[in-house]
């Protein structure tokens, strides 16, 4: 046979469509990617850019990369102590907020009661893990856009923090200090005056921090008017967290809907104000944590004067089996409302542990604030949203 009488089949033609955009491209439109190596996507995170010269038209966010199996692996732990070091590693910045919910709902679960003590020295703990979770989130913001310093001052002020967990219970960032029905250690005997040492030496820096890169000319510049989130938006698509209050929007479930002894407390709910742009911007987001910072030392001032004596060991169960039942327990971390969904079957290990991320849930937004942005602009905008890709992927 003539070698020349043979033709390839003619192969269909591929359509220009982006999966999950649900159309075909238009012919000025192209899709880029950034991600998942990108230093400034805070993780493994691939966001599928369609754009439009600098004009970005739609973003999809790929996730999955740092899939870690937490809930299948909460389910084949023998006891409910055990799932703690295992929820550390959702969001690794603020560990202790992550265990003050798991343990929250499990006692709600069991119906114990911990010593005041204990509760005193949990919202201690939260606070300072808040406090470290939007230092790192402040710096790297900051960092994304170009000002290198600030990062350097955050991670010093953090770096004292992070003294105070490591002399309470030998670890700095993954901790298994709060147990069912207590604390792995009690603090050290200097830890009250350690604590009131690190406030005074704070709230000074916050101003520093303010003159430094909140107010500077650039920094406003690179972050007021951009990635607007109105509050019906955020609220429509459950943001929570800073990103919500950033909106404008007066809810914060420590409280609203308290838990621990947070209504011992006074303290402010810091929201956007459009100060530099419009309300909901990059810049309001950016603000609220830095007021959150000021507010949770007023929380650690109080508690820390208020600490009781105690024991913080004597309400651990020995054999911790609840009734099968289920039970939601949310609390608000950071980065937002981290809710654990707990099912048990009656055993010694949980049957179900479903975990509502708020990285998570605030990353579904992240298109819907980039649309009609520049390509530049989906930086700061991904850093606003203060995601860490443990909690998103679990």
């Amino acid at each position: 046979m003539d070698p020349r009488a043979i033709t390839a089949e003619p192969q269909a033609r591929r359509p220009d469509t982006v999966p999950g955009l649900g159309r075909s491209l238009d012919s000025q439109e192209m899709v880029i990617n950034m991600g998942p190596q990108h230093p400034s996507t805070h993780g493994v995170l691939r966001l599928e850019l369609v754009v439009d010269g600098e004009i970005v038209v739609d973003v999809i966010p790929h996730i999955g990369y740092l899939h870690r199996c937490f809930e299948k692996h909460c389910e084949h732990m023998t006891s409910y102590q055990q799932v703690i070091p295992y929820a550390d590693r959702l969001d690794y910045v603020a560990a202790m907020s992550n265990e003050l919910g798991y343990v929250v709902g499990v006692e709600r679960l069991l119906g114990i009661k911990v010593p005041e003590r204990v509760e005193y020295i949990r919202v201690i703990m939260a606070e300072f893990s808040r406090i470290v979770s939007h230092l790192i989130a402040i710096g790297t913001y900051g960092m994304d856009i170009g000002a290198f310093t600030p990062f350097l001052y955050c991670m010093r002020d953090r770096e004292h923090v992070l003294d105070i967990f490591e002399r309470t219970c030998g670890a700095r960032l993954l901790y298994n200090y709060m147990w069912v029905g207590g604390l792995s250690h009690d603090v050290p005997p200097d830890f009250q005056e350690s604590v009131r040492r690190f406030c005074r030496y704070f709230k000074p820096n916050v101003k520093e921090l303010n003159d430094l890169l909140s107010y500077n000319k650039i920094f406003v510049e690179r972050t007021a008017n951009v990635g607007v989130l109105p509050a019906a938006v955020a609220v429509n698509y459950a943001v929570s967290g800073p990103a919500l209050r950033g909106s404008g929007v007066h809810w914060d479930l420590r409280r609203d809907d308290p838990y621990s002894i947070y209504d011992r407390f006074e303290f402010d709910i810091p929201v956007g104000l459009g100060l530099k742009g419009t309300v909901g911007d990059c810049w309001d987001r950016y603000m609220v944590r830095v007021h959150e910072m000021e507010q949770s030392v007023r929380i650690i001032e109080q508690a820390v004067e208020q600490l009781p004596p105690g024991d913080v060991q004597s309400a651990i169960p020995k054999r911790i089996r609840p009734n099968a039942g289920e039970l939601y327990a949310r609390t608000e971390t950071p980065k937002g409302e981290l809710g654990y969904y707990i099912v048990s079957d009656g055993t010694a290990s949980p049957f179900r542990v479903k975990v509502k991320a708020p990285s998570f849930v605030n990353l579904s937004a992240l298109p819907a604030m980039c649309r009609g942005a520049m390509i530049s602009d989906v930086v700061a905008i991904l850093g606003s949203i203060d995601i860490v890709l443990g909690e998103v992927d679990r």
